[in-house]
């Protein structure tokens, strides 16, 4: 990979704001769709080449909405523009927001866009969506010629975005965006300073007292959205305890919140709050990442949408760089595996009235045209190979370096899409714990009791992962 979803600011990032986004209103806006099985036979469609895999007709609309957040919506734009190079008898009705949820969520059981790009923090949860029947399956776009490359689409895309698509077997989401995760830090400040971005806690807690000696905070982060920090903490309990630890925690396995390794990588971050190394202020992820830019902190924990979503008050002579979430060290599992994925998903709504249109339309935004387009546009990469190559920008091309020298095993969490309610916890739980009013082992014995609560819940339906 090399980019943003949410995994997603967003769901990634689908892995966003997804918890208790779907509650009470979710069963009643959705009920019309429950124990549906999404059509195989599409009545939108007409005639199928292979140049035309879905049928799509002409003098037909499609519907998209895209989400307008950090990654803006220019990119939707150029693909709607190679679209109709093909398509030129087809309309392209586009709009943006961020209002996902409430704007589409009470469309699905009746009349919804085509295709809708289910992102932020009022996005519906992936997990109801499937549950109900209420979006399609997509396995056939996968399995279709690539739009302007040798191959099916499948073929086109880097590791990971399949399986971070699918649930239950199926592919549903097409995550257009590749994150990666890490912290980020002004490597013109650090060149000027001689400072060697830590690799390890212990490197870190080394180098900061030298960073407070210069008049600013080690370390700023969201500490409004409770799935900011979270991804900073798994990611070091997975290169603590491992591959296989996070597994089983996503798989609600007995007492894996207690394996080797995890409490240790809790630890490091309440030590880092406990010796007052972060900005002070309930600051939310813009304001953060302003007070960064500004000089306040020398550290902030993001995806790489980061770029993009600041671009118009990056200072001067500011150049932004991404380095790997820290390890403990000698005892890590997994030292060498870097937090990236695919991201920024959109899906298309069982009932959308043209899904021919809505899955050639998927098509031209993994193309090689529309990815690379993407890159240009958003400095993040995009989920189709090569996306980034011609793109020229130090952010990404610190990402692009960090991807070479990951591991093939890359840092990926689900039980955050899988359980909504388990994903709530986990954001307010990851708050209280970097707020200081939870210990490490309070959130270890916090997780692992709301773990069970839905792993007794027989009216639960359970997903499992096992790679």
């Amino acid at each position: 990979m090399s980019v943003t979803p949410d995994l997603d600011r967003r769901t990634l990032l689908r892995r966003a704001a997804a918890a208790g986004l779907l509650v009470t209103p979710a069963a009643g806006l959705l009920s019309a769709c429950a124990g549906s099985t999404p059509s195989q036979n599409d009545d939108s469609a007409g005639e199928k080449s292979n140049d035309n895999p879905f049928g799509v007709q002409d003098g037909s609309a499609v519907k998209v909405v895209i989400f307008n957040g950090g990654l803006g919506d220019a990119w939707a734009k150029e693909d709607q523009a190679i679209f109709n190079a093909k398509y030129p008898n087809v309309t392209v009705n586009m709009s943006s927001t961020q209002k996902i949820k409430t704007e589409e969520q009470p469309k699905m059981a009746t009349q919804p866009s085509d295709v809708v790009m289910n992102s932020g923090a009022d996005m519906m949860d992936i997990s109801t969506l499937v549950n109900e029947g209420a979006i399609e399956p997509l396995d056939d776009l996968l399995a279709a010629p690539a739009w302007d490359s040798e191959g099916t689409v499948a073929d086109t895309l880097l590791p990971g975005t399949v399986g971070d698509g699918t649930y239950q077997g199926k592919f549903f989401v097409v995550n257009v965006a590749y994150t990666v995760w890490g912290n980020w830090y002004n490597s013109v400040l650090f060149d000027k300073e001689g400072w060697t971005p830590p690799k390890t806690f212990d490197e870190f807690f080394a180098l900061a007292p030298k960073i407070k000696a210069k008049g600013m905070a080690p370390y700023v982060y969201d500490a409004v959205h409770g799935y900011y920090p979270r991804w900073a903490l798994m990611a070091t309990v997975w290169k603590s305890a491992g591959k296989q630890a996070v597994i089983d925690i996503d798989n609600l396995k007995e007492n894996a919140w207690r394996a080797e390794g995890v409490l240790p990588a809790l630890e490091a971050w309440e030590k880092l709050v406990k010796d007052k190394l972060l900005l002070p202020g309930k600051l939310d992820h813009t304001q953060s990442q302003q007070a960064w830019l500004d000089g306040k902190a020398a550290f902030i924990q993001v995806g790489t949408w980061l770029k993009n979503e600041m671009a118009a008050t990056i200072p001067p002579g500011f150049e932004m760089k991404i380095s790997d979430y820290w390890g403990l060290g000698a005892t890590d599992k997994a030292p060498n595996d870097v937090y990236a994925g695919a991201g920024e998903g959109i899906v298309v709504p069982a009932k959308a009235p043209n899904k021919a249109a809505a899955k050639e339309f998927l098509r031209a935004v993994l193309s090689k045209a529309g990815s690379a387009k993407f890159a240009e546009l958003t400095k993040s990469l995009a989920s189709t190979k090569g996306s980034g190559d011609n793109v020229q920008d130090a952010a990404l091309a610190s990402a692009n370096e960090l991807m070479k020298n990951a591991s093939s095993d890359l840092i990926s969490i689900k039980l955050w899409n899988f359980y909504a309610d388990l994903d709530k916890e986990s954001q307010n739980l990851s708050a209280e714990l970097m707020a200081g009013r939870l210990t490490a082992a309070q959130f270890v014995d916090k997780m692992q009791a709301a773990a069970d609560k839905v792993a007794k819940d027989s009216s639960i339906t359970k997903q499992t992962r096992d790679a």
